[in-house]
């Protein structure tokens, strides 16, 4: 009887998920890649729109940060560069995704964003086509990093960051005012980066 009980439950279970929305959008395809997919397994825009596979970073440390202009946060792209600048030789990497999704604080064009970050803040690593990071189009990667990764959750405002060891796995996640040359963020650098 037990068994039968089980049986029944684990498909009413099994009737609920598929009717549930995540299944409808993973029925359309909306969910599947970031379900599937690894960090390697994304091909991005860079800011000129040209494709970057996200797996020619492997062996490389990376911090990704969704990013905006006119955000209060938008100086701490001084900071991102100096971290960029500080441990780029030793196989490290930031890279930005511009995103509008919090007080429409990126309104531009990836050309004017590009612009903006070159001028202003002499920005040397790369940055990337603008991409939703929140909502229902938020971008495959952006699932993959909120969803999938060991450290689930919705972005909460413009430069969370994510850092991913040389293997492409997310070993952490960094609030938004979580300034990038800030003692947590720095000494996890150098412990992933130490760690070959």
């Amino acid at each position: 009887m037990r068994t039968l009980i089980s049986v029944l439950f684990m498909v009413a279970l099994g009737s609920a998920i598929t009717g549930s929305p995540f299944a409808q959008a993973e029925e359309r395809g909306v969910l599947m890649a970031a379900k599937t997919a690894t960090l390697y397994d994304f091909t991005m825009n860079d800011i000129d729109g040209k494709p970057v596979n996200l797996g020619d970073y492997k062996g490389k440390v990376l911090l990704l940060v969704n990013t905006a202009s006119l955000c209060g946060n938008t100086p701490q792209y001084t900071d991102l560069e100096r971290v960029y600048e500080q441990y780029q030789n030793e196989g490290f990497e930031v890279l930005a995704f511009p995103a509008n999704n919090f007080g429409q604080q990126e309104p531009g064009t990836d050309s004017e964003i590009k612009g903006f970050c070159l001028t202003k803040y002499s920005v040397s690593f790369p940055l990337f086509s603008k991409i939703s990071v929140k909502g229902p189009d938020k971008h495959p990667l952006y699932q993959y990093l909120t969803e999938q990764s060991p450290f689930p959750g919705e972005v909460e405002w413009n430069f969370q960051k994510y850092l991913v060891d040389r293997s492409g796995r997310v070993v952490g996640r960094f609030h938004h005012r979580t300034k990038p040359l800030a003692p947590e963020i720095v000494n996890e650098i150098e412990r992933v980066l130490a760690a070959k």
